[in-house]
């Protein structure tokens, strides 16, 4: 308890580029620690959930470490230390990416990459272990391109990187540095768990990936965390970063679960600097999450009033990639409702043409048919096509059945998930290549 009662040594910024051994002291100005005044919470007693959800987010800087942070430059040249690496040779405790020709009791330096260790001591700590950013951001490159391998199912590579990166914000924290890279890093960090929450809620809910899923979102909420305090003292001392408003808009999007709900965001949003209130990023994700200002917990309006057609067509026409990850699942809920109250407000006699719902819905006519079905509907034959039967049933309730997400039937989402299917190296690849050819039209 003492420990954490300490103030932790002041953040550096760092804008050099020189050789990460040459660091000092002396090469980086000191600032005051960031407030958590933007995302830290208040814990409301009468629920265990909010309790819960604001125990997860509200940290400080130095989220992944029990002590104060030792200050300290890393001298580590490699992914993994050798006395590590060493270590876990012996005890052949090398995770399936590490595996020299797949022997689990050798490793090299182009493949071992540091573990996250939850038990850290300061007083151990030595430069030796801890890798400097240049080193970081490298290991950082390694690991999402690992993101995309198709040798190894989605849950063992996730399971890997999941504990790698968090590794690496540890030694991040440690030395305590705050610097655009940084940010950038921190960035792709938390890209990765929203990749992985979007690929979690599309899997088959076994007790193994639901326990996956919750520890994703906690590291998530931590890295965001962490990310909104690297923005802090980055806008105080220079200017806002690129990115900002739409990391700010994925923290409020994850509000759609109410498990997330925290606190009313009618005060979060007063702490939110204007520039960001006022970005496209904030516009799209408080249009698709509309509050009831005087309670504890959102609903999406386009939900809660039917509008399913404009919900999604925003959704489909506005999202970025990271916004859409987060939304999608809700898609499925919206598109349920719209089924079962089309179905209850029509007439048995004429049937809704599945055409059109096709077109509302941003679905394929085959989707819409097998979507119909899970939800125990029934459609038939409508002059050349199909149509949805009133059937004055009940709005379908939530359950615990599991329903198979249909794809949108969008270009831009396909042009999307083709992106993100592609590893970075090659999408910078195939970006400068269609610049070059951009510039020989020209």
């Amino acid at each position: 308890m003492a420990n954490r009662s300490r103030q932790p040594c002041q953040p550096r910024i760092n804008n050099s580029s020189s050789s990460y051994l040459s660091h000092s002291d002396s090469t980086h100005s000191k600032i005051p620690k960031p407030s958590n005044r933007i995302y830290s919470t208040k814990t409301s007693s009468s629920s265990s959930k909010t309790g819960e959800f604001s125990r997860r987010i509200e940290n400080s800087y130095y989220d992944d470490g029990d002590q104060d942070p030792p200050n300290l430059i890393g001298t580590c040249p490699f992914m993994c230390p050798l006395e590590e690496r060493q270590r876990r040779e012996r005890l052949r405790d090398l995770a399936v990416f590490e595996r020299l020709h797949g022997n689990p009791a050798k490793t090299s330096p182009a493949l071992a990459v540091k573990k996250f260790c939850r038990t850290i001591s300061s007083k151990d700590m030595k430069a030796s272990d801890v890798r400097p950013v240049p080193v970081l951001e490298d290991t950082l490159n390694y690991l999402l391109d690992l993101l995309h391998s198709s040798g190894h199912p989605f849950d063992v590579v996730h399971d890997f990187i999941f504990d790698r990166t968090r590794s690496i914000r540890q030694d991040l924290s440690m030395q305590n540095i705050v610097s655009d890279q940084v940010i950038h890093m921190y960035e792709r960090m938390v890209k990765f768990h929203i990749i992985s929450y979007h690929h979690l809620h599309r899997s088959s809910q076994t007790p193994n990936t639901a326990s996956m899923s919750h520890l994703n979102l906690e590291q998530l909420m931590k890295a965001l965390t962490t990310l909104f305090s690297l923005y802090e003292v980055n806008r105080a001392s220079h200017s806002a970063s690129q990115n900002e408003a739409e990391y700010f808009s994925l923290y409020l999007l994850l509000h759609l679960s109410p498990d997330n709900q925290v606190e009313p965001l009618s005060l979060w949003f007063r702490r939110i600097p204007s520039s960001v209130m006022e970005s496209k990023a904030m516009s799209f994700a408080r249009r698709i999450l509309r509050l009831f200002l005087n309670s504890l917990s959102s609903a999406c309006r386009y939900y809660r009033l039917g509008n399913y057609k404009r919900f999604i067509s925003t959704t489909e026409e506005e999202a970025s990639y990271l916004q859409y990850c987060i939304v999608e699942p809700y898609i499925s809920e919206v598109r349920k409702l719209a089924l079962s109250c089309i179905s209850y407000g029509g007439y048995k006699l004429q049937p809704y043409p599945v055409e059109h719902l096709s077109k509302i819905l941003l679905m394929k006519e085959s989707d819409v048919e097998a979507l119909s079905i899970d939800c125990d509907l029934e459609t038939s034959d409508v002059g050349t096509g199909k149509g949805l039967v009133s059937s004055k049933q009940a709005v379908i309730n939530k359950t615990s059945k599991e329903y198979k997400y249909y794809e949108l039937d969008s270009s831009r989402i396909e042009r999307f998930v083709f992106t993100a299917n592609i590893s970075e190296n090659t999408y910078i690849k195939l970006n400068a290549m269609q610049q070059l050819l951009e510039n020989v039209k020209l």
